[in-house]
């Protein structure tokens, strides 16, 4: 009898960060890959990543749509709640033998309590790691309500066992987002036009000189700041005398201030040297990254793949804070002339050595093979 596994993708960079292990599961002999759409990655205006899953020859087995507008942490609570309800009664109805959640989203937690609480075994991807607002929190609470653990990093392994988990049932694997990244070293040149294929708004820009990329997120327990702090990063990337590439923020709270300091950009006409994109493949998006002279905001990506990639970071205020990196990062805080500074010192310094902190681009059949053979268990194996 076939092992029916789940996969629950929730939100837009989810995809990135499970697709290998999709694609080697689909090849696994004794296992049926379940896949879920849920949250902001069926919703257009966060990137919807379906048409993406559907390329990629993946049937979709169920939608759940819990997004509640409002991009507050009232309606963060209310989709998080409305997930659980949802994800519930599809769990009910796939009957999977285990579930897979990734990384450390708000809608995540409905993944993980629906799953533990119909005593489903549960597979948790990226946790033990460190950062700020609540996706620490979520995190470890997640990993307090997995089964087994497929980590990135030899720190995030110690720290959930630290946390009492069995070191039996964690393991180091990479980050299967670093596969994708992998696979564009080796076919790197953008065989397209970006501005025709992804559309988006604004100038169609001459980037065949270099170019960055902006992509910040809000921080939930900072959310009424979230307008200032993208009104610092536009006005240092407006002393930058580049193009910049320019991507909407994700549903968090406060994600709303960070699209009305775009929406003021532009209708004040300073957008000169700026576009500004939804979503991209996976792929593109990093074949996108490798070529720029410089990624800056708060995104993970600037982090994880990039580290591997060698691109130039600088990472603003304290979404990221605590979280491991390589030597591409340099951080700055919420202020123009700082921002503006670091960008500058990575414009000169110019792409470094791919560190493999993350991974070295095999996460996915990793996973996919433990998924395949561990112990179906849910109770806990203690360590304390």
């Amino acid at each position: 009898m076939s092992r029916k596994v789940c996969i629950v993708v929730t939100a837009r960079p989810s995809y990135s960060r499970i697709r290998s292990t999709m694609l080697s599961l689909r090849e696994l002999p004794g296992v049926e890959l379940q896949v879920v759409l849920a949250a902001s990655s069926l919703l257009d205006v966060y990137g919807n990543v379906a048409e993406f899953i559907l390329k990629d020859g993946f049937e979709v087995n169920a939608r759940v749509y819990s997004v509640v507008d409002g991009q507050s942490r009232l309606t963060s609570a209310k989709t998080t709640g409305l997930g659980l309800i949802e994800l519930a009664t599809v769990f009910d109805n796939l009957k999977p033998d285990l579930v897979v959640t990734i990384a450390d989203r708000f809608e995540t937690m409905s993944t993980a309590v629906a799953a533990a609480y119909m005593h489903i075994p549960l597979a948790h991807i990226q946790g033990g790691e460190v950062t700020g607002s609540i996706d620490e929190k979520v995190r470890h609470s997640i990993t307090k309500l997995a089964d087994t653990h497929y980590v990135s990093t030899e720190q995030a392994r110690e720290y959930v066992i630290r946390m009492g988990e069995s070191p039996d049932r964690v393991f180091k694997t990479g980050c299967p987002s670093i596969d994708i990244a992998a696979d564009v070293v080796k076919q790197p040149d953008i065989a397209f036009d970006i501005f025709e294929k992804y559309g988006g708004v604004g100038n169609i820009l001459d980037i065949s000189a270099g170019y960055f990329v902006l992509m910040q997120h809000p921080v939930t327990n900072e959310a009424p700041a979230s307008r200032q702090q993208m009104d610092a990063s536009l006005e240092a990337m407006q002393r930058i005398n580049l193009p910049v590439l320019c991507f909407w923020p994700n549903l968090d709270a406060g994600s709303d201030g960070i699209s009305r300091a775009i929406r003021i950009l532009r209708e004040r006409g300073h957008d000169e040297n700026f576009h500004f994109f939804k979503n991209m493949a996976g792929n593109d998006f990093l074949r996108l990254l490798l070529r720029s002279k410089c990624i800056v905001g708060n995104s993970s990506v600037a982090i994880r793949e990039c580290s591997f990639l060698g691109v130039p970071a600088v990472n603003i205020g304290t979404r990221q804070q605590g979280r491991e990196h390589g030597p591409n990062v340099l951080h700055a805080g919420y202020d123009a002339g700082e921002i503006a500074a670091a960008a500058s010192k990575q414009l000169a310094h110019g792409h470094y050595e791919s560190c493999h902190l993350y991974g070295d681009g095999q996460a996915g059949p990793r996973i996919a093979k433990l998924l395949g053979e561990v112990p179906l268990e849910t109770a806990k194996k203690l360590n304390y």
